[in-house]
């Protein structure tokens, strides 16, 4: 399927009907007719789509007045089963016109609108939708400048929707208000597999709230709140939420500032935890101190399930590197991954050789 330029359709890329391919989609004269009665027009060189239930069009300009024409024309289409419209500068005029097509549209199951600057109206219209669409499932939101006042539409879609399984808010701009909006949602929502609200800006209140919501949830899986600022406290709201938590498998919190206090915290919640599989805190201050705190929770829970732990890129002590390997010989299949760890090993692995090697007889002639 061909796109609609966002112009006025005067350009020099401006191309008629009869000389573009529209992708060979049933909705083809739905979508030219929907192009006329726009003011756009079909676009030169633009994705020739083969037909098939994937329909991506990324970064190709289409613009609010682009978006409503291909909406238009996807109102009633059976075919698309996934659409991508990332970085298309579709503001909240866009956003508005394919939400209304989510409604009505029920093939459509996973939807990419990262990074077109949708702002609060953009959020508005979204969660309008959600509010009544139920075959999406995976939702991408990533980079569309949703603050505080964003999450308030937001968060009554998630609590309200049961359907959407992935999730996707990262790069945005919540702040810690939306952190406690967001937190009591997700503590309702019973749909939810997968979070990322990574790269935000949530710092000790929000990020403590929106953890225990995160606590409260009895669906996630996948949760990622990499590069915020949790800080200690958000940390200990975490590990309290892990304490408790019988369902959450993968956790990221990559740079959160979090230090020993907080890794120590974080480590009380992972003695008693066993599900989690996957926890990556690496680029935080927890110094070796925090590190082995992390890893003697493990050792102190046979029931852990964790099967890959990354941890910050630090100077490798004596006492962390004795904790490394025998964590390792308690659990041989746990991939564990840290600053200095590799090296390390070797430099173990080399000394243990040469002890083995045997002894020359002799002096060598």
């Amino acid at each position: 399927m061909a796109a609609a330029a966002g112009g006025s359709g005067s350009g020099a890329d401006g191309a008629s009907s009869g000389e573009e391919d529209a992708g060979g989609l049933a909705g083809e004269s739905r979508y030219q007719a929907a192009c006329r009665a726009c003011g756009v027009t079909l676009a030169r060189g633009l994705l020739r789509r083969r037909p098939g239930p994937a329909l991506s069009l990324r970064h190709r300009g289409l613009g609010p007045r682009g978006a409503k024409a291909l909406a238009l024309s996807l109102m009633v289409d059976t075919s698309v089963l996934t659409l991508d419209l990332s970085d298309n500068g579709l503001q909240g005029e866009g956003a508005a016109a394919v939400a209304e097509m989510l409604k009505e549209n029920c093939c459509i199951s996973a939807v990419d609108v990262s990074d077109n600057k949708l702002g609060v109206e953009g959020a508005k219209a979204f969660s309008a939708m959600l509010l009544e669409n139920t075959t999406l499932v995976s939702l991408q939101l990533s980079g569309n400048e949703f603050d505080d006042h964003a999450a308030k539409y937001l968060a009554d879609a998630i609590a309200a929707n049961s359907k959407v399984e992935t999730l996707d808010l990262s790069y945005n701009l919540f702040g810690d208000k939306a952190g406690e909006i967001l937190g009591m949602a997700i503590a309702e929502n019973v749909g939810l597999k997968e979070f990322k609200i990574s790269w935000n800006h949530f710092h000790s209140q929000g990020a403590a709230a929106l953890a225990r919501g995160l606590g409260a949830n009895v669906f996630l899986k996948v949760l990622d709140v990499s590069y915020n600022g949790f800080g200690n406290s958000g940390a200990a709201a975490l590990g309290e939420a892990l304490r408790v938590n019988t369902v959450l498998e993968e956790l990221s919190v990559r740079n959160n500032r979090i230090s020993v206090e907080g890794a120590l915290h974080m480590a009380a919640g992972l003695k008693e935890n066993k599900t989690l599989k996957k926890l990556n805190m690496t680029r935080n201050p927890m110094q070796s101190e925090g590190c082995c705190g992390v890893l003697k929770a493990l050792q102190a829970n046979s029931g852990t399930g964790v099967e890959i732990l990354d941890l910050p890129d630090i100077p490798v002590d004596k006492e962390l590197a004795e904790l490394c390997d025998a964590v390792k010989r308690l659990f041989p299949n746990l991939l564990l991954r840290h600053g200095g760890n590799m090296k390390l090993r070797r430099k173990s692995q080399l000394k243990a050789e040469l002890r083995t090697l045997p002894k020359a007889v002799g002096r060598p002639h």
